[in-house]
């Protein structure tokens, strides 16, 4: 049996995350007190005493949901599951390169660091070059759009996606979701668009910017300057990328993938089909484990069509890692 981890991606956190897992398990408390010593931040602090808005920001919650994926993962590794291949949604492909062997665990704590910070200034720009008057009090970011396809959301966005566009399809979560992002006045232009199509519901997510969209264009600049200064090693476990919704096979596309990442959309789907046919071809059997907070990765699986044939299961509480080991 192969084991595949899923880590989950910024909007996954909540304060008191990993809690219960870090007071049972000393090996995840130090490895959240080794973050903290690495990244001069008070990581247990904001993991079980920050308030939600706090944690959205992206200078706090990718440090903190990498720091909890990662404390996860250590309580897994030591109970004897380890992972036979990994995938991870947008952010949680930095807790997938530790796991993989292609980031080093300071290095991948230094490396989310800088991007939460480069990825917070920018969506702070964005917002503050916004010339919207009646949308002062709304926000650049992302939401969910429930029950239109995907091709029927690139149709209708079209006219404000291209070059100089605000807003933009980016992730590609299951046949029932996708997600945009845009500028505050890009996702009002979506929300009124897509409801007038037939979407069902158009959900605001918990997370600071327009990630995996050409805004974020600086950001990724700024992100690729950074990454030349650490090494990335060729993976040693199986690495799904959901910049492509293929396999990583070294070092140096990994690192180019990541910077490609900030401004491509996550193409979740194309994991997760990917993913079922490595294993259908490979006539092995696998489970999915979602090592981080929440069960998102594993509501998606489910509505993927691959759930029958291989089972995702959510590690993100004590009591759902006791259930597995």
């Amino acid at each position: 049996m192969s084991t595949v981890f899923l880590y989950p991606g910024q909007g996954a956190q909540f304060p008191g995350m990993v809690k219960d897992i870090c007071d049972a398990h000393p090996e995840a408390m130090r490895l959240v007190k080794e973050a903290e010593e690495i990244s001069g931040e008070a990581l247990s602090e904001w993991l079980w005493n920050s308030d939600a808005s706090l944690l959205s920001r992206s200078d706090r919650s990718q440090l903190a949901i990498t720091v909890a994926s990662l404390a996860i993962a250590k309580v897994l590794e030591i109970k004897g599951t380890k992972a036979d291949a990994v995938a991870g949604f947008s952010l949680g492909e930095y807790p997938a390169l530790y796991t993989s062997g292609v980031l080093s665990f300071a290095d991948t704590i230094r490396v989310v660091k800088e991007r939460g910070r480069i990825m917070q200034e920018a969506c702070e720009a964005i917002q503050n070059e916004s010339s919207s008057s009646e949308l002062d009090n709304a926000s650049p970011g992302m939401a969910a759009v429930i029950g239109l396809e995907t091709d029927e959301i690139i149709a209708i966005l079209k006219e404000y996606s291209g070059e100089k566009g605000i807003v933009f399809p980016v992730n590609m979560n299951s046949p029932k979701q996708t997600v945009v992002a845009g500028t505050a006045e890009g996702l009002a232009v979506c929300e009124k668009l897509c409801k007038e199509k037939g979407a069902r519901r158009f959900i605001r997510l918990q997370v600071a910017g327009p990630f995996h969209s050409p805004l974020m264009h600086k950001a990724a600049k700024d992100f690729g300057n950074f990454l030349e200064t650490i090494s990335f090693q060729n993976p040693k476990t199986l690495f799904f990328s959901n910049v492509t919704g293929d396999i990583i096979k070294s070092g140096e596309e990994a690192k180019r993938r990541a910077v490609e990442h900030i401004t491509y959309p996550v193409l979740w789907t194309s994991v997760e089909k990917k993913i079922h046919a490595f294993f259908e071809e490979s006539k092995s059997k696998a489970v999915l484990l979602e090592v981080g907070p929440g069960k998102v990765l594993s509501g998606l699986w489910r509505d993927s069509g691959y759930a029958e044939a291989i089972t995702s299961i959510p590690c993100g509480t004590l009591e759902q890692i006791q259930s597995i080991i």
